[in-house]
């Protein structure tokens, strides 16, 4: 913004009646400096609906409960999983950055604040000259060597008259709030990615338990084809549709080792490792926890970090409108010089040698071609996105949760049905085994037996894996414990 800077303070020396300032003058300019202009913050309102669609089947959350635990990953009662997101807090590189981010806004607050008191600088000027013979300073004729000594300090303060600096000061604060909730979000979702990829990787681990398994019984199964093929009980193809089966088992067997490795890589990254020298061991998949509560939806809004961010975004841009406005009011600054001169060092600092000069100043841009306006109104088009921004963040925040008590109800239904699956595929299987045995049945019905069987166990198993995961993503979306009160200060 363009503003003239006007007359400078004139600077006088002595007991000189020019270098005199009202003191009525002096105590109404700082008195204006307690004005402000600009909008009142208040907190934008959101769409909140009454209780979520699955709230006859949990109960409402009650402080010290599950999700309201800090490390929330320990509801899966599992060491390595705890070990691990241990070593993420202090190694992740994703959220040593977020940490840095968050410290570059408590500086650049602090950058800010420095405004809200005078600028003071100070200097020591001594000089050894020699006059011109051609140019006479002193009226002689002939060269004159001359020294002058200054010690002098200036002090200059703009009086925050309508509250600009003040406004700038907390919309940085504000967004250093903002970037606090930001490294927050991004805390909660590593430990929420590191979490979904430890339990799918125990998935895989449980899947490859079950193919290993399946294939020692094919292996006997082929055995056995060979054997009644031998002694004239069955036939080549029986050999063959055996041995079909059993490789095709073991291919997938093999192709799940690749699946897991890949997810074990994405470990070894969030916690900070190189994935060459990292490895977890086969264990098996946690058992299932019970379902955190969601609470009231209108406790969402203190719960979720990204929807803080957001509001304290809002309330930044509102500070920025009210700075906008100030412009369109005349800048007002105060200017102190003192020191010391004199042309001989022996008597340099000595009372005759003193000088000072105070004065303000006031400018105000007469024409800009309408460029605060554009400016205000950009700052007013800020905040209206913001408040946009807001309502999104809480309506997709809903969403998230809504989605995952959906899926942990359906998972839930789906899983007592699959047990059941699982129980008859096997009783199934016994049956045609038992059948071919006694020569009352082909190979083709074991095989079609045994194929029922393996995919419904695998079935059971994704969906073991899929309930806990939906557990992480439930704990996720309801702000895995966190509270707007542990939002910093930021002073």
């Amino acid at each position: 913004m363009a503003r003239t800077n006007g007359n400078s303070p004139s600077f006088h020396s002595g007991n000189s009646p020019r270098g005199r300032v009202s003191p009525l003058l002096f105590l109404g300019l700082l008195l204006v400096g307690g004005c402000s202009v600009g909008p009142k913050y208040s907190k934008p309102t959101a769409q909140i609906p009454p209780s979520y669609k699955a709230d006859g089947t949990w109960k409402t959350a009650q402080p010290g409960e599950l999700v309201q635990k800090g490390n929330w990953w320990e509801i899966f009662q599992d060491p390595q999983l705890n070990t691990l997101e241990e070593k993420l807090t202090v190694s992740n590189q994703s959220l040593r950055a977020a940490v840095d981010r968050f410290q570059e806004a408590r500086d650049a607050l602090r950058a800010t604040r420095s405004s809200l008191f005078p600028f003071v600088t100070a200097g020591v000027t001594p000089s050894r000259q020699r006059q011109s013979q051609k140019k006479a300073l002193f009226g002689a004729t002939s060269p004159v060597n001359y020294s002058d000594f200054m010690l002098q300090g200036d002090v200059s303060y703009e009086i925050d008259a309508w509250g600009s600096v003040r406004k700038t000061v907390e919309s940085s604060r504000e967004l250093a709030q903002a970037s606090a909730a930001d490294l927050e979000t991004i805390r909660l979702s590593l430990h929420a990615e590191l979490a979904l990829d430890y339990l799918t990787l125990r998935g895989l681990d449980e899947q490859k338990r079950l193919f290993d398994s399946n294939v020692a019984a094919f292996e006997k199964a082929v055995k056995l084809t060979e054997d009644r093929f031998q002694g004239g009980l069955s036939s080549r193809e029986d050999v063959e549709l055996a041995t079909t089966q059993l490789e095709q088992t073991r291919a997938q067997d093999i192709d799940i080792t690749s699946a897991r490795d890949q997810y074990e890589h994405a470990v070894a990254v969030l916690i900070g490792q190189p994935a060459s020298s990292f490895h977890l061991d086969p264990a098996p998949l946690p058992a299932t926890p019970p379902v955190p509560p969601p609470g009231l939806p209108s406790e969402l809004l203190e719960r979720r970090p990204d929807i803080a961010s957001a509001e304290r975004r809002v309330a930044s841009a509102n500070e920025q409108v009210g700075i906008a406005r100030a412009a369109f009011f005349p800048t007002i600054m105060l200017g102190l010089v003192g020191g010391f001169e004199s042309g001989h060092f022996t008597n340099w600092l000595t009372g005759p040698s003193a000088l000072w000069s105070i004065g303000g100043s006031a400018a105000e841009t007469v024409f800009d071609a309408g460029r605060r306006r554009a400016v205000s109104d950009q700052a007013i088009a800020t905040y209206d996105e913001m408040i946009a921004d807001y309502q999104q963040t809480t309506l997709i925040a809903f969403q998230q949760v809504e989605d995952s008590l959906s899926d942990l109800r359906v998972l839930d239904e789906e899983a007592r049905t699959q047990d059941a699956a699982v129980a008859a595929a096997n009783r199934a299987l016994d049956q045609s085994t038992n059948r071919y045995k006694g020569g009352l049945d082909t190979y083709l019905t074991v095989i079609t037996a045994q194929s029922a069987a393996l995919a419904n166990e695998r079935t059971s198993v994704s969906l073991l894996t899929r309930r806990l995961t939906s557990t992480v993503l439930l704990v996720k979306s309801l702000g895995g414990g966190w509270d707007v009160s542990q939002l910093p200060a930021v002073n």
